[in-house]
């Protein structure tokens, strides 16, 4: 059998992306140490599958804030719960946002970590994509997740993890914070295992699957103690009038208390600042139920002072209101990007010790926190929601937006594309989170033509990390999204076009990616010109597709095209260039023409050399089509050394289970295979079978590819018991993946009917 060098598909051009430092306070975790040994009552042992771990810390669990009350009733009754039913639900009262629901299961997670409990995780689940994310850390953190997994695939293995947790020791904490939709939650709770799992959530209806806890506002005797601590004030009767006046509801006396104490004022004064206070001057007449007067008065009593004491606090905290409510990355701030603004904004102040200034004065005040171990900027959903409402009264909304994207743009320049972001996954996450947050916040029929670049940077990204579920919808939202505000012609719309069609096509799903090529290849042609580089790629692509259907009647012509025109209009040591020629080299060598095929992979391999370097990605991919064109003119001696070299680059590299490399090693199986040296190849098509199936999933069509070769390993060593079992299952795969017509299924059937006669 043979195996087919893997043409270089041009990935769309791509434009372009680290934590600060904790501020906390030292003294509120003293009342947890009891509340830590009722939970803790377990006894910690080997942590299963991983050998043994240290405890895990993950996520962005919210720091104790000044004046913490703990509220040992509800953690009490929330560790019975949890106890006795391995999960529980922490809701709030409908239509009072700011109880305190997020901090009573910080609380817990706290106490479980001084237990020593062996995982605490902390996991945002707003949307579907924050869970998998989420979760997907947890077994990066866990060790379980191989380099090429996408989010899905590694969340899942975080939950086989948890659920294999022995009941009688291995405890580990999960929290689903701020949930939304029950589905969404119920798909990766853990049915079984060692694990608590608990759920904070406005949405009533979890109460129907879960037991639940109504968290409600703070008791009048808590209120006042938690004001006359934060304040120093002692005048009961002072702080019964505002905690009344307030609604006892636990975010605004913090804003309140911080205010009070920042400012030293007497309840009584406060109360006459919050009653000449012009509400209707910073917010619409129309919130709905979003938060109760008081709150916003309160929230907005402490905005106001921070922006007239605080140099640049106002342009921070308008950007912190847009980002993301699950918590923004310290090292996002950093930015690196000048601002022409005359205003200080976050880009400003990220490169000095006046963001570390800034950001703990801003904490101070209650409008902002951070994460326990200082990595993510917090602000709490009520108080952004204020903010916002403010900005969109003021008409600075858009401005904010703005401004979050210059944070985003210059994090996003700093991540690698291509191969090498399979070492940037965490940056992607940071940027998706993000970039998601202010499209959620934009009117559908103005979203920024910023914020869609960054949207079909993410899809790229994605698509370099073979994340095809996450990809591929947001591919096709930007893209609907285009052609409704820009036009089907704009140049962008195509590029959205374009990045879409090298999705499906790099998920192996041709069918839907030739014709979506096919229209934008006509499309670049009319509006951009026959020469434009964007046009040149949509031809390359193009083929490349037709590659991948083995239809290189149409695809030669193509690439040959290609080639000229980019040597024409490029230049012969062009990237482009040389990757086309790397591009026709393959189709010559799949039709059989190696006399033109390999004088072609020396030059390309020589020229990407001395013009990219020899650890290049596509360097490493032309040595190893050269490697394997060499073996199958029967000339080992130079096959198999320039494989097992390209081989040894590709995991150096690239890392042992990226694509490429994958390739390299059934190139390496192959030439062993045509040399007659099936004792060294068995074992590599097994291996990159298994790597396949675990990397890339059952029913990838490089995995049907990897199963198909071993297959036919097995038939050259005599071992029909073998290969007809795995034919007959890659066939079954093939035709319901690919279709009966796809040029592997047609191979694995006729081999399957030769093996029956």
């Amino acid at each position: 059998m043979t195996i087919e060098p893997t043409p270089s598909a041009s990935p769309p051009s791509q434009s372009a992306a680290e934590p600060l430092q904790a501020v906390t306070d030292t003294t509120v975790l003293r009342d947890l140490i009891q509340i830590a040994h009722v939970v803790g009552n377990v006894t910690i042992t080997s942590a299963g599958p991983v050998a043994t771990i240290e405890q895990i810390v993950e996520g962005d669990i919210p720091a104790p804030p000044p004046g913490f009350q703990l509220r040992a009733e509800l953690l009490q009754r929330l560790h019975t719960q949890v106890a006795a039913a391995g999960a529980a639900v922490v809701s709030a009262v409908t239509g009072t946002p700011g109880v305190g629901k997020t901090l009573l299961a910080a609380s817990y997670a706290w106490a479980c970590q001084q237990a020593g409990w062996p995982l605490v995780a902390w996991v945002p689940a707003e949307s579907a994509d924050q869970i998998t994310t989420g979760l997907a850390t947890v077994a990066h953190r866990l060790g379980l997740r191989a380099v090429d997994d996408d989010a899905r695939t590694a969340a899942g293995k975080a939950k086989a993890w948890l659920s294999a947790r022995s009941m009688a020791g291995q405890p580990a904490l999960v929290v689903f914070d701020n949930a939304n939709d029950v589905e969404q939650v119920a798909a990766w709770c853990p049915s079984t295992g060692a694990v608590r799992v608990l759920i904070t959530t406005r949405n009533r209806a979890f109460h129907q699957r879960y037991a639940s806890i109504d968290v409600d506002t703070f008791s009048a005797e808590q209120a006042s103690r938690f004001l006359t601590e934060r304040t120093g004030l002692d005048d009961p009767s002072g702080a019964a009038a505002l905690v009344a006046e307030l609604g006892y509801l636990p975010l605004a006396l913090a804003q309140a208390a911080a205010l009070i104490a920042r400012r030293r004022l007497t309840y009584p004064a406060y109360l006459r600042q919050m009653a000449a206070f012009p509400l209707s001057d910073y917010l619409p007449r129309q919130r709905g139920d979003a938060y109760p007067t008081g709150t916003a008065q309160a929230i907005l009593l402490s905005v106001v002072q921070a922006e007239q004491t605080l140099t640049g606090a106002a342009g921070v905290l308008r950007v912190l209101a847009v980002l993301s409510p699950a918590g923004i990355p310290r090292i996002l701030l950093q930015g690196g990007h000048e601002s022409d603004s005359a205003t200080v904004t976050l880009t400003d102040i990220g490169a000095s010790g006046a963001e570390q200034e800034l950001l703990a004065a801003l904490s101070d005040t209650s409008l902002i926190s951070f994460s326990e171990d200082g990595s993510a900027v917090l602000m709490h959903r009520v108080i952004q929601c204020v903010l916002r409402d403010r900005a969109a009264r003021d008409g600075d909304l858009s401005a904010a937006i703005d401004e979050a994207i210059d944070l985003l743009e210059a994090f996003s320049a700093q991540i690698p594309g291509g191969a090498q972001t399979w070492a940037a996954r965490a940056a992607v996450a940071i940027l998706l989170e993000q970039t998601d947050a202010l499209h959620s916040l934009t009117n559908s029929t103005e979203i920024p033509e910023r914020l869609f670049r960054l949207r079909n940077v993410c899809g790229r990204y994605l698509t370099a990390l073979a994340d095809f579920t996450r990809a591929i919808p947001l591919l096709e939202q930007t893209l609907t999204d285009r052609e409704r505000i820009l036009g089907i012609d704009h140049p962008d719309t195509l590029l959205s076009r374009n990045n879409l069609a090298y999705a499906y096509a790099s998920a192996g799903d041709l069918g839907r990616a030739i014709p979506l090529y096919q229209r934008t290849l006509v499309d670049r042609e009319r509006v951009l010109g026959i020469d434009h580089p964007d046009t040149l790629l949509s031809r390359n692509n193009l083929a490349g597709a037709y590659e991948l259907m083995r239809d290189l009647g149409r695809a030669i012509p193509l690439y040959q095209r290609t080639l000229v025109d980019r040597e024409r209009v490029l230049g012969i040591d062009h990237p482009d260039t040389l990757q086309s020629r790397n591009n026709l080299a393959s189709a010559y060598w799949a039709v059989g023409d190696l006399g033109r095929a390999i004088p072609l992979f020396e030059q390309t391999l020589t020229d990407q050399e001395r013009v990219l370097g020899i650890d290049h990605p596509d360097t490493l991919l032309s040595r190893n089509n050269l490697a394997y064109a060499y073996a199958s003119v029967g000339d080992p001696g130079r096959a198999i050394p320039l494989i097992e070299l390209s081989l040894t680059h590709c995991e150096q590299v690239l890392g042992g289970d990226h694509p490429d490399t994958l390739q390299a090693r059934t190139n390496l199986a192959g030439a062993y295979q045509m040399v007659g040296d099936l004792g060294r190849a068995i074992p590599l098509f097994e291996q990159t079978l298994t790597d396949r199936e675990r990397v890339l999933g059952g029913d990838h069509p490089d995995t049907l590819q990897a199963r198909t070769n071993l297959a036919g390993a097995y038939l050259v060593v005599g071992d029909p018991a073998r290969a007809i079992p795995l034919f007959e299952q890659t066939l079954t795969e093939c035709e319901r993946v690919l279709g009966p017509d796809h040029p592997l299924s047609k191979t694995v059937r006729a081999n399957l009917n030769t093996l029956r006669m």
